[in-house]
């Protein structure tokens, strides 16, 4: 893959008359892994949607490699290479592991990325690939979310809370596996509430509070303090 690099450019975000985001600057760059920490209601996923295109935004405040796309379909993002494992899985009930996995690849985006190289990634998912998918344990619902995020060959994986309601044996197998979707330059946005996880598998940190960047920095060079005050705004 190729340099590249998405930012948001002064975001703001409102659902009706409820702004959630107040001018947010924020970038992430290729084979970058970057946390995005803050409490619930802090505007975290609001964040996600609005990069994702599901909601809208001003068409500059969003953008890839310095081109505006703000205002593209969520559709039209993943085309782009901006690809979101959304949080609670979001598996089609009626599916087996497979057809959800397939279902991932509706852009054609070429890349390294396959039934085969997800399969690689995660073993247990060949072995369950012909059962629904939603009768799967937590964790292998979770590896099925981000294989078919991954099957749309993405230059740019947002994670929204995927150690949600996982044990921490299983957060930690995904976890592992991280450093090896990025090999290839692949970015990776971890959003979390977890604050040692996320300073843990990231480069850079940003942490969210009431819709606005209340602290950004190398996440190795932040002190847990310096965290913690941003966190809960104390």
């Amino acid at each position: 893959m190729t340099d590249f690099s998405l930012a948001t450019h002064q975001l703001k975000a409102s659902y009706g008359d409820a702004q959630v985001l107040f001018g947010v600057d924020w970038e992430i760059n290729a084979g970058e892994v970057v946390g995005v920490l803050g409490a619930n209601g802090a505007g975290k996923s609001t964040f996600l949607k609005t990069i994702t295109g599901f909601l809208s935004c001003p068409r500059t405040q969003v953008t890839l490699n310095g081109d505006d796309i703000g205002h593209l379909s969520a559709g039209d993002i993943v085309k782009q290479g901006i690809t979101m494992v959304p949080e609670g899985r979001r598996l089609f009930p009626s599916m087996s592991v497979k057809e959800n996995l397939q279902v991932g690849a509706f852009s054609k985006r070429p890349g390294r990325w396959t039934l085969e190289s997800v399969y690689k990634l995660f073993p247990i998912l060949k072995e369950k690939r012909d059962v629904p998918a939603t009768s799967l344990s937590g964790g292998q619902q979770q590896m099925v979310a981000i294989g078919r995020a991954l099957m749309s060959n993405p230059r740019i994986l947002l994670c929204d809370e995927i150690s949600l309601g996982l044990a921490p044996v299983i957060v930690k197998d995904i976890y592992d596996k991280l450093p090896e979707l990025t090999e290839d330059g692949m970015s990776i946005v971890v959003v979390e509430q977890d604050v040692g996880l996320a300073q843990q598998c990231s480069d850079r940190l940003y942490c969210f509070q009431e819709g606005r960047i209340a602290l950004a920095g190398v996440s190795s060079t932040l002190s847990r303090d310096e965290i913690t005050q941003a966190y809960f705004g104390i």
